[in-house]
């Protein structure tokens, strides 16, 4: 995360100073897809067509995005054809580094260079954005198709379904009117809304974040003692989206983002939901919540100025769900 700016690395990729204290997060820069045929997708240019071992792609376990790419590559079939680099949890001066001291961090498995940074220079060498996570890299072409998380999974979702044979669709046609309004109000209000109450710099940016927040927690809890998923009995990309927070919200969000109203695991609908998603082949896997607490205690410094990392909660997730009777 960061941006070059007059040659200079700023590695703040939200902004509170314009906004009276409230987090305003940055757009993504490259917005190219993948499709099965190589034909353009919503955004962006032709030419990315959905091959087995062309794409590359860099993540970390510690960011929520990130995550969600993760999981979409394990439940798609496609940790044969896609490979990964994964990035340090300490992101300080420097950005996202491919140190490889953290159990878990791969180093850059392609140019073996040091730096995030690096990879979107090297696809770009003017280029002045954010240096996020997850980053899709496209081999053949030499260049990043895309930085944007939302958009990877929906490519994951189902370009590559001809060279898996796996035709899972998380983002069915018939749902997506519906999927959409649930997708902007958790964005918007919990994965989104953690960052607002975390990074708020005055009490009125910080009240303004956790009173939506905690609704829409509350709205949840409701809702799933009612539907086992959020679109009912179908499992979708709205469960998926909304998964990495959750996971991440009573051992990082509660206490250093000031989320600190109720815990998940004290919600008993919103706990069994997220334990049973956990429990999904190839979700634990994915799911490293020591790089998550780790790098958001010991690389938020503003927060957390003497980068006292906590022993945190103990939370069971193999722990049965109960869920099946929803």
């Amino acid at each position: 995360m960061g941006q070059l700016i007059d040659g200079v690395w700023d590695t703040s990729w939200y902004d509170t100073k314009s906004t009276g204290g409230a987090f305003k997060r940055k757009e993504a820069l490259f917005r190219n897809w993948v499709t099965a045929d190589g034909s353009a997708g919503p955004t962006g240019t032709s030419g990315f067509k959905a091959e087995s071992g062309r794409y590359h792609l860099y993540v970390s376990y510690a960011c929520p995005w990130a995550h969600r790419t993760l999981i979409f590559r394990a439940l798609k079939g496609l940790e044969e054809h896609i490979d990964v680099s994964v990035v340090s949890p300490d992101m300080l001066d420097d950005g996202w580094t491919f140190d490889t001291g953290f159990d878990g961090a791969t180093g850059d498995k392609q140019f073996g260079l040091p730096f995030l940074r690096d990879i979107y220079v090297r696809s770009e060498p003017k280029v002045s954005c954010r240096v996020t996570v997850p980053v899709l890299w496209d081999k053949q072409t030499g260049q990043i198709v895309t930085n944007e998380s939302s958009e990877i999974i929906r490519m994951f979702n189902s370009a590559f379904d001809g060279i898996t044979g796996n035709s899972d669709d998380y983002w069915p046609e018939a749902l997506r009117d519906d999927i959409a309004p649930i997708n902007d109000r958790i964005y918007n209000t919990l994965n989104n809304g953690v960052y607002k109450c975390g990074f708020a710099t005055t009490q009125k940016a910080y009240d303004a974040a956790i009173t939506p927040l905690f609704d829409t927690i509350d709205w949840l809890e409701d809702h799933l003692s009612r539907n086992r998923y959020l679109m009912g009995d179908t499992i979708t990309e709205a469960d998926w989206r909304l998964y990495p927070t959750l996971i991440r919200f009573d051992p990082v969000y509660y206490g250093h983002f000031k989320c600190n109203r109720s815990r998940i695991m004290d919600m008993p609908n919103l706990w069994g939901y997220t334990r049973e998603l956990y429990q999904w082949d190839g979700v634990a896997e994915v799911t490293r919540l020591d790089h998550a607490v780790r790098h958001y205690y010991y690389s938020h410094e503003t927060i957390n100025p003497h980068r006292i990392v906590p022993v945190g909660p103990r939370i069971d997730l193999s722990a049965p769900h109960g869920r099946d009777g929803i």
